[in-house]
């Protein structure tokens, strides 16, 4: 049912904005280039001493200007010219544009992290291309009217710095073309040390969960004090850069999936995966409910082997206990892959609808021990 009902939503909606090149009102549906700010809403933290947390745990606070113009003392020229004077590098010249290896991107001013090697993609165009940021969070946009065109520019977020501008004719999922100016990223390799500048401020982790359809899951770990943002996407399959229709096919072995950033020093991840387990029912294979088919697989993907172990441990307890004594967890504990966020009319859908999903979320609360969050906690 959830399959048909939004495909045809997706088509409607694709002929309307599609076919017209505008939209009568609101359209159910993805839209068919969704601006850069639609695909990932920006989340904050404001810390007691005033400073601004990205989710990710970065320490976001604009810079003051004083403070930018000592940094911009370091750069090159060409570097100076890019990022202090919005300029532009020559096309196919730049030294990361065809840089295959695995990393971040991060800002040559200031040190923030802005792109992952992941979310890299080669656009033609002869600037370095990525379909999605980091964090939303750690960079801004504003209109550029220059060169007789409107654009959309793209800065860091804590310095200022002009990286480029974005453009709606991107990959799935986001649709998204971010073109950045090489002069303005420095690349850190994965195995490489971290510069200070380039850590985060606040210790976080990422934990991933699929347990069909990732509304009401997504929703559901909203409601866990220390947990900083959640996003749903597509995980654990063979395709680059899948679209929801693509997915929905079964076809890529991608299931849908959840990112959750949160803080260990608030909650624990071994409290996170019995929530989980008791937010759906890890007795069914590959379908949750009404939902059929791998991609509502019941899935945890683990980072490092400290999740791997926790995993293996809290799925072994669980189905010790009376609560499964007649039933087996088919839950699948693999090391995550590449996480695809899903196209935006997919995030926060429940709030933005009201519609329930799946999930037991009082179920969860109380057989993990977690106390939900209240309305005046912040995270």
């Amino acid at each position: 049912m959830r399959l048909q009902h939004h495909l045809v939503l997706f088509a409607a909606s694709a002929l309307l904005v599609g076919g017209l090149g505008l939209a009568l009102g609101p359209i159910a549906g993805p839209p068919s280039s969704p601006s850069s700010k639609e695909i990932s809403a920006v989340k904050t933290i404001k810390t007691d001493d005033g400073r601004i947390m990205s989710a990710s745990g970065y320490d976001i606070t604009p810079l003051p200007r004083d403070e930018v113009e000592k940094l911009a003392k370091s750069l090159t020229p060409e570097q100076y010219r890019i990022t202090q004077q919005a300029g532009t590098e020559a096309a196919f010249c730049g030294t990361l544009l065809d840089n295959k290896k695995e990393g971040i991107y991060a800002c040559v001013v200031c040190g923030l992290p802005l792109f992952k090697s992941e979310h890299k993609f080669t656009s033609g165009t002869g600037w370095p291309s990525f379909f999605t940021g980091f964090d939303p969070a750690h960079i801004t946009e504003k209109t550029d009217t220059t060169h007789g065109m409107v654009r959309t520019e793209i800065c860091c977020a804590r310095c200022g710095a002009h990286l480029g501008h974005v453009f709606p004719d991107g990959p799935a999922p986001t649709g998204q073309r971010y073109c950045l100016n090489s002069e303005s990223l420095v690349f850190i390799e994965d195995g490489d040390e971290v510069p200070e500048r380039s850590r985060p401020a606040m210790k976080t982790q990422e934990a991933y969960f699929a347990g069909g359809c990732f509304w009401g899951v997504e929703h559901a770990f909203k409601s866990i004090p220390g947990v900083l943002s959640v996003d749903s996407g597509y995980q654990q399959g063979h395709v680059k850069n899948p679209s929801y229709r693509q997915i929905c096919t079964g076809d890529t072995g991608h299931a849908e999936s959840v990112k959750v950033v949160y803080d260990p020093s608030k909650v624990e991840y071994a409290d996170l995966v019995k929530f989980f387990l008791y937010l759906h029912d890890p007795t069914q294979l590959n379908r949750q409910g009404p939902d059929r088919g791998t991609q509502y697989r019941s899935g945890i993907y683990t980072v490092g082997d400290d999740q791997l172990e926790t995993a293996r441990r809290v799925v072994q307890e669980v189905q010790a206990s009376p609560d499964f004594a007649d039933r087996t967890i088919v839950t699948e504990i693999e090391p995550t892959e590449t996480f695809y966020p899903a196209e935006e009319y997919h995030q926060d859908y429940v709030e933005k609808t009201g519609r329930a999903c799946h999930v037991d979320i009082n179920g969860a609360f109380k057989a993990s021990g977690i106390e939900p969050r209240r309305a005046s906690q912040s995270y």
